[in-house]
Parts: structure tokens; C-alpha cells; sequence
């Protein structure tokens, strides 16, 4: 899908920068054009003259080239390219990016940049941990922006951690997948992501670990893929691109409300999030004081998403659930199947460590009336192409 493409390689001033001579070479080889721009640190890490000899380009760095009143248009770039592709990303550049300070090329070609932008972070493992890269990570996000997310592994520090950027192989996949056609294209699809708070008091509530990582992994790649998607996002901290239609709620009834509502004119919905099943009987109108050991909460259960949506499900329609067992796994995700009316489940298991809540991967299986497939353990931004790619085929 990269053929005839013409990509601008960015590259900052990362021990990774080595790296990016295998990125240069995966996206020639798929067809690709590639121009790179440099910033002045990345020339300490690696020659003009090697990337030069690799795409048979001028590197651009600098501003102005000559002192003939020639220079550099970041305009013309911005112009040209059918994606910008910026790896290694230092922390640095991640922070300029997000604030707009545009001190050398790189950062003025990516202001200009009409195209998609993709971003391979590399760093050590606290500077990727640190609040202000997370947030403008985020905001990168936020602008429309995709990240393609680190790894962990051995650092240049001596570390280990996450902080190690994708591998190029990985990195020139995710660029043609992108350039995949829009499969989903036309079709609206609705995600529910998070977990829902129920009040107990004004400052408790019954919660659980989920982080809404695998809803919004599932957002982003639905909307990679042309969809026009909506999601319904409990209380979670965590930025989605500008094209996804947003809804934020707080408990399992405004999620009730606001799934019931948007399914009608949907071609699917995707019940990631993970909805408390109880919410006390009576809320208390002021903090509850420790006054006695024996404190009793009476429940009473929450509205059935998945149940409501099922009945209301008609033949156009497909409805993807998700299941997290802690015993007879499978059975039971038959059972969820089939009562709550979904055309396939997700079943996660917290047998596989590493995965499911506040993991920033998953491995699971695709269990549906003709079958299973099991997966391995990935990234869930790839188990969430995996997810999408089976909804696609049902579309």
C-alpha cells in the first residue's frame, strides 16, 4: 500500500537514530518515496550523507543551505508528503510538537504538514514515565496525530523498560496499514470504554482496575479505518483523536442512556468498557462517618448494556461484547454469547499476566457460533486491529 507514496522521515537526536537507515530502506522497498529532515542534534547521531545515499535526496537540516539566498521550504514539504513519519522522537521534539515552538525545521515542517503525522517515541524509561511526555503525548493525540508506542527492552541507559522505539519492520507495517483501503468506511460504530463509577457517598464509590486503554485502541483503529465512530468513555484520564465523537460519562446508567441512544442509528457497537454489575441501593447525601465496624451497603444491580442492546439489535446490525473470567473461561463466554445476542465475544483472562487491567497489553481469544481463534499476546493496539479485522469481515 506504500507504493507511490511520498513520505518525510523525521529524525532527532536519539541513539535510535541508527534505526532509521532500516526504516529508509522498508519503505523504498515497499515503493515508497522518502525525504529526510533532520534536526541539527540528529546529525550527531548520524550522517546526512548515509541518509542521502539511502533515498537519493538532499537531506534537509537547515533553514537555508547556501548563502545564495536559497532555502528550505517547509511549506513545499508539507505540501508534498502523503504522511510524515517522525522516528526516533526525542522527548524533547515530542514537547515542541505539542507546544508549537518552532525553533528547526523539523518542527516548522511538521506545523506546515497537511498530511497525517505518525510519531515513534524513543527514550529512557523515565523520561517516557514522566507526566509532561505523557501529557503531550496526549495532546499529540488530541490534534489528530498517531503514536506508534515504544516497546520495552534494554535501554541505552543499561535500564530496561519502555522507552525503546518500535522496531522499523514494525514501524514501515503500521505506515501500510494505514494506506490499507477504508473497509470501514460509511459505517458508524459505537464503543464503550473505562469503567463506571457508582456512588456511594459524595467522595466513594464501587469501581474497578479498568484503564479504557483496549476501548480507545479499538476507537482509534475503527476510525483509522473510516469509520464514524462514537465512544462512550467512563471516568478515564486518557485523549482520543479529534475525529471520534466523544461522549464522557460517569456511571452505568448515563453509559445505559447513551449506548441505547446511539445504537439506533448504528451499524455496531463495541462493548469494551468494563461496567459495574452493582450500585448501592441508596446514595448518602453526606460522607458516611466510621462509627461502627460493621458497616452494610445494600446493592442492587445495574442496568444490562449488553442485554438492552441485544434485544434492540436488528439484522443490519452486529454487537461485539467482552468477557473477563476468573473461572470456566470459556463456558462462560458461550453463555454471555449467547444470552446477550452478540455476533462474537472477547474473552481476556487474568491468567495471562501482563495483561488486561492497566496493561498496556492483551492477549485473548475470538469466540464466536463458529468458533475460536486464539491469539498471542500483543500490544492492544495490535489485538485491536486483530478485533476490528473479524468486525470487518462480518460488515
Amino acid at each position: 500500500m506504500l507504493k507511490g507514496k511520498k513520505i518525510v522521515l523525521g529524525i532527532t537526536g536519539s541513539i535510535a537514530a541508527y534505526k532509521a537507515c532500516y526504516i529508509i530502506r522498508g519503505l523504498i522497498k515497499a515503493g515508497a518515496e522518502v525525504q529526510v529532515v533532520i534536526t541539527p542534534a540528529g546529525k550527531e547521531f548520524i550522517t546526512p550523507i548515509t541518509l542521502s545515499a539511502l533515498t537519493q535526496k538532499p537531506v534537509v537540516s537547515e533553514f537555508f543551505s547556501q548563502r545564495d539566498g536559497t532555502w528550505n521550504s517547509h511549506v513545499s514539504l508539507g505540501l508534498w508528503a502523503d504522511a510524515m513519519l517522525i522516528a526516533p522522537c526525542t522527548a524533547s521534539t515530542l514537547g515542541k510538537m505539542a507546544n508549537g515552538i518552532a525553533d528547526n525545521m523539523l518542527i516548522t515542517t511538521y506545523l506546515s504538514m497537511k498530511a497525517p503525522v505518525f510519531i515513534a517515541p524513543a527514550m529512557d524509561l523515565d523520561m517516557y514515565q514522566h507526566p509532561t511526555t505523557q501529557q503531550n503525548m496526549q495532546r499529540l493525540l488530541s490534534f489528530g496525530n498517531q503514536i506508534i508506542e515504544p516497546q520495552s527492552g534494554f535501554l541505552a541507559s543499561g535500564l530496561e523498560g519502555k522507552g525503546r522505539m518500535e522496531e522499523p519492520e514494525q514501524i514501515v507495517a503500521y505506515l501500510d496499514n494505514y494506506f490499507e483501503p477504508k473497509d470501514l468506511k460509511g459505517k458508524k460504530v459505537i464503543i464503550t470504554a473505562g469503567p463506571t463509577y457508582e456512588k456511594i457517598d459524595p467522595v466513594r464509590f464501587i469501581g474497578n482496575y479498568s484503564s479504557g486503554k483496549m476501548g480507545f485502541a479499538l476507537a482509534e483503529e475503527c476510525a483509522r479505518r473510516g469509520a464514524e465512530v462514537t465512544l462512550i468513555a467512563g471516568p478515564v484520564s486518557i485523549q482520543c483523536s479529534s475525529q471520534i465523537h466523544r461522549i464522557d460519562v460517569e456511571s452505568c446508567e448515563q453509559m445505559y442512556h447513551a449506548a441505547t441512544e446511539n445504537f439506533l442509528h448504528a451499524d455496531a457497537a463495541i462493548l469494551c468498557a468494563a461496567v459495574a454489575d452493582f450500585r448501592p441501593e441508596h446514595i448518602a447525601s453526606e460522607k458516611i462517618k466510621r462509627e461502627k465496624d460493621d458497616l452494610v451497603i445494600r446493592l442492587k444491580p445495574t442496568y444490562d448494556i449488553a442485554a438492552q442492546l441485544g434485544q434492540m439489535k436488528q439484522e443490519n446490525q452486529l454487537m461485539v461484547g467482552f468477557a473477563l473470567e476468573t473461572n470456566d473461561e470459556e463456558a462462560n463466554a458461550h453463555k454471555k454469547l449467547e444470552k446477550k445476542n452478540l455476533d462474537f465475544i472477547v474473552l481476556n483472562s487474568l491468567q495471562h499476566k501482563g495483561t488486561c487491567f492497566q496493561s498496556d497489553d492483551n492477549q485473548i481469544s475470538i469466540i464466536s457460533r463458529e468458533g475460536q481463534q486464539d491469539y498471542d499476546k500483543k500490544s492492544k493496539q495490535q489485538v485491536a486491529k486483530d478485533i476490528v479485522d473479524e468486525l470487518s469481515k462480518r460488515l
